[in-house]
């Protein structure tokens, strides 16, 4: 059985031989896009033997004009795989997809609508603190034009998330932002955000691919995002970040399959000696269980990651 078959077998709740992994980072700047961004996904693949490849995501909805009020949303124009930024991340999969020659199970990374309206702000100059606060602001100040604008911009990953399953792509990654409490308020999410996830989420399972959804940031509530569990078919969230614990992620998305279990920016992947990087590894899957679950971290590891730990890791969740 390969990596593939591996991977499927565990999401559909085969017991298999082993449990699988799967760890990703972001690649510097200069080496993530590209001929030398499709080079270091070949060999951090390589280097790390890992079950799952994820495809990272850097072609970003780009900068549409200065963001000087609510109404400067307007900007943000439909989105389509005419878009050279869209055909750019699928051409990019492709190429991927081409140079790996172990049949790993294959995910391509897509942002949701709230951290796809956030990329212009941030390439209009603004920090994460102040695109999150504006985005905020703006749906309640000027609620139809940031509605209309998720809505442009859920077309359009929509037809990504299909045009990643044409290109040979196995599922998708959606990173799901607009749970953390601070901003949105829980009615504003359920109006506003959740149906145009669905609407991603939905084409995503209506072109024959598996659903990654991975809940992101801290500080979460997320009985927002119970209802997704009919969307998907793996859960990645922050265990430790949320805080939401395994033992409560499997109640919320019963029979659904489970990616994680350790800490991204701390812990045993961080500093960890190899013996206890194990035990953690054990500890993991005792308290998960082997049934549907995939060993990996509540989200995106540091650039600078050790990868011997994670080639540990993997090691030990193969046993």
């Amino acid at each position: 059985m390969d990596k593939r078959e591996q991977v499927l077998k565990t999401i559909t709740g085969e017991l298999t031989g082993y449990v699988p992994s799967c760890f990703s980072l972001h690649f510097p700047p200069e080496e993530a896009t590209g001929e030398k961004g499709i080079e270091s996904h070949i060999r951090f693949h390589k280097a790390t033997d890992m079950d799952i490849l994820k495809i990272m995501n850097e072609n970003l909805v780009p900068y549409c004009g200065p963001f000087t009020d609510s109404s400067s949303y307007k900007q943000i124009p439909a989105i389509s795989m005419k878009d050279d930024f869209m055909r750019e991340q699928i051409e990019f999969s492709k190429e991927i997809l081409n140079r790996c020659d172990d049949n790993p199970f294959s995910i391509g990374t897509l942002h949701g609508v709230v951290a796809s309206a956030v990329h212009p702000l941030r390439k209009a100059g603004f920090s994460p603190e102040e695109a999150r606060k504006f985005q905020t602001a703006a749906i309640r100040s000027a609620t139809q034009v940031v509605v209309d604008a998720y809505h442009r911009i859920a077309d359009g990953m929509s037809e990504l998330a299909q045009a990643y399953i044409k290109a040979g792509v196995d599922g998708v990654y959606f990173a799901a932002l607009g749970g953390e409490t601070r901003y949105f308020t829980d009615e504003e999410f359920a109006e506003y955000i959740e149906p145009c996830d669905k609407q991603i989420l939905s084409a995503i399972r209506e072109a024959g691919g598996k659903v990654f959804l991975h809940i992101c940031k801290d500080h979460l509530n997320m009985a927002r995002y119970a209802s997704y569990a009919d969307f998907c078919d793996v859960v990645n969230w922050g265990v430790y970040e949320a805080p939401f614990s395994l033992d409560d992620g499997k109640k919320m998305f019963a029979g659904k399959a489970i990616m994680g279990g350790l800490a991204n920016r701390t812990g045993v992947i961080v500093d960890g000696t190899d013996e206890e990087i194990r035990a953690e590894v054990r500890r993991v899957i005792d308290w998960s269980g082997r049934d549907k679950f995939i060993l990996g971290a509540d989200c995106t590891l540091a650039t600078e990651q050790d990868i011997h730990r994670l080639v540990v890791a993997i090691d030990e969740a193969r046993k």
